[in-house]
């Protein structure tokens, strides 16, 4: 009578029909997958190239071991961006998982297939929960013009700081000449600056002074070139996929791109206001403990609590619903911090109820 053998991690296991739990650890080079079973024992440990021969070599690897229908991936805005895209092409449920808490590594140990099989057990008992983004639409595209637009933001402003500190320590018929111009007036004066007359170790100062002021007024000017070309694409993008996102008070083209960017191509994944309000930092969390009872925010993305933020002060400033909410609620007793927090919880839940419908919609 034919005895039956236990699965073990060698490559010549015969398919097993369960259904398994893959967890990946991604790198720049390498990605390192493990398979669990629904019991929690490791079927299999394997590394494949970050490629996409080695992304079909992997799932076609996983299938071996059982019905793949939900696997962790770390890092899927980062490494794991193209990994984490492959297996919902194929039907398959990919989740966000964090790296692995640091009280686990220094009992555990660190290593790769470990930080894989973390990834797995993780989906496998449900700490994580949240979906990942399938960066293949408009949002995605806009993620990356923002990510070029803020570079940009901060190169510009650096080149600003060193052009005012180098006009501060120059020679002061300069300074004289060029402290009552403003500030457009300033970069263009600086741009069109000439060699100094004369000629001794003094011009060479200004000379040098004269030409790191021209250099620094052009880049200046070309940044400021880059921001505004991306600012008009970041702008054609809101309004060609999600233009009622800009009839509400506050929320202009650039607070809209970042609360897109937060929801991903596919906010299907946040199944209520509550998980996106989460992601937004804006929901409390219980921080009681013995006779103390309190709550506190959670971290979140803090771009988009910046959104959510700029969107309030604005509808303090000019919305009267806003401000007449605002008075009430310091009647009764709030802060003004504890009013701002209401406020940014109301915005959180009228965005994703705006984008919402998105995920119906053929534009995405």
């Amino acid at each position: 009578m034919a005895t039956r053998q236990h699965s073990t991690s060698s490559s010549a296991d015969p398919p097993v029909r369960d259904e398994v739990v893959l967890g990946m650890d991604t790198h720049g080079e390498v990605h390192v997958a493990a398979v669990v079973s629904p019991l929690g024992k490791i079927l299999g440990t394997e590394s494949f190239p970050a490629t996409v021969a080695g992304y079909r070599r992997l799932l076609v690897w996983a299938r071996k071991r059982g019905t793949v229908r939900r696997a962790g991936v770390e890092g899927t805005g980062t490494f794991g961006a193209g990994l984490s895209r492959y297996p919902l092409t194929q039907q398959i449920q990919v989740f966000e998982v964090n790296r692995p808490d640091r009280t686990a590594c220094r009992l555990l140990g660190k290593s790769d297939p470990l930080d894989a099989q973390a990834a797995a057990r993780a989906v496998l008992s449900g700490r994580t929960r949240a979906q990942a983004k399938s960066g293949d639409g408009p949002v995605h595209g806009a993620r990356i013009y923002k990510l070029a637009k803020d570079s940009a933001v901060k190169a510009r402003t650096q080149a600003i700081n060193q052009l005012k500190a180098v006009l501060v320590i120059a020679d002061p018929v300069l300074r004289e000449r060029l402290s009552s111009l403003g500030t457009a007036e300033l970069f263009r004066t600086c741009a069109t600056l000439g060699p100094p007359d004369g000629g001794g170790d003094e011009d060479a100062v200004a000379q040098a002074t004269h030409m790191t002021l021209r250099m620094l007024a052009g880049r200046i000017e070309q940044l400021t070139g880059q921001i505004n070309e991306l600012n008009q694409r970041l702008t054609r993008l809101v309004e060609r996929h999600a233009p009622q996102l800009l009839v509400p008070m506050g929320i202009g083209p650039d607070s809209a791109v970042t609360l897109l960017i937060t929801m991903g191509d596919n906010p299907e994944r946040l199944n209520t206001e509550a998980s996106f309000a989460a992601l937004c930092g804006v929901s409390p969390v219980e921080y009681s403990s013995g006779r103390r009872s309190t709550r506190r925010l959670n971290c979140g993305d803090r771009r988009a609590n910046a959104a959510l933020h700029r969107t309030v002060f604005t509808r303090l400033r000019h919305d009267p619903r806003t401000q007449a909410y605002y008075e009430r609620r310091t009647q009764e007793g709030k802060t003004r911090r504890e009013v701002i927090r209401c406020l940014k919880r109301y915005a959180a839940r009228e965005v994703f109820n705006l984008v919402r419908p998105i995920s119906r919609a053929p534009a995405l």
